[in-house]
């Protein structure tokens, strides 16, 4: 009998611990990393997006032929901005496949698509989505491509579920990012970037991703495949 407070104290302080979990959950881990997208002007952001010198405009082709994509997949372009991959995405996998322009601003999202019906692409859809959540249809996308986007996950746990529940069995997960080296990059990159790849890649697989491999293709940023496991829960 005397053990009972014991059990009750060990119970409640688990509880405790459970609950602080999930309330650390709930926060953002880089908060103001998004402040500028509110209601972005995308023109002024075609400028500094989509310029030589930007080392994932300067690679842009070599990107997209790395993705290994065919006519007929959907592909998902995750924070898509001013739709820079959106507009190589579209005819690789052609009038029978499907994108998805995703992008926390509206603004963004409204301009790649207008962008692309002006091409007359009909195959891409917008999607305006929330700090934790994708919105991405359930089991629909072959392929979700993140082009210096995961930096700016305020809720990666959440987000990085929302993205496996998106993709069919086997589908694909490529992230291309920012280097983040104490001693090495740039003060931005240092100051813009909440950690390194290793830290990236250890939240992608804990949600239940695979890890492919790495390509080297960059000086500042790198490529990660990763691959929702056939057995994987939606």
């Amino acid at each position: 009998m005397k053990k009972a407070p014991l059990v009750i104290a060990l119970a409640a302080a688990a509880l405790l611990i459970g609950l602080a979990g999930l309330i650390a959950q709930e926060k953002s881990v880089n908060p103001g990393i998004n402040d500028n997208y509110q209601n972005p002007d995308p023109t002024s952001f075609v400028e500094r997006f989509e310029k030589e010198g930007r080392e994932v405009y300067d690679n842009r082709e070599t990107i997209v032929a790395r993705l290994g994509l065919q006519p007929g997949m959907t592909v998902a372009d995750v924070g898509a901005g001013t739709g820079l991959f959106t507009r190589l995405l579209a005819p690789a996998v052609g009038p029978n496949g499907k994108v998805y322009a995703v992008d926390i601003a509206r603004t963004f999202v409204d301009h790649v698509v207008l962008s692309c019906a002006a091409r007359g692409w009909k195959h891409v859809e917008g999607i305006v989505c929330t700090a934790d959540d994708s919105k991405l249809p359930e089991a629909s996308v072959d392929v979700i491509f993140l082009c210096d986007t995961y930096h700016h996950f305020e809720f990666p746990a959440k987000t990085n579920q929302s993205l496996l529940r998106a993709l069919k069995p086997g589908g694909t997960l490529v992230i291309v990012d920012f280097e983040r080296i104490e001693g090495v990059s740039s003060d931005f990159i240092l100051g813009h970037v909440r950690a390194p790849k290793e830290v990236f890649r250890k939240e992608i697989e804990d949600a239940g991703f695979a890890f492919v491999e790495e390509l080297d293709l960059f000086q500042e940023n790198y490529f990660l495949r990763f691959r929702k496991p056939a057995a994987a829960a939606k």
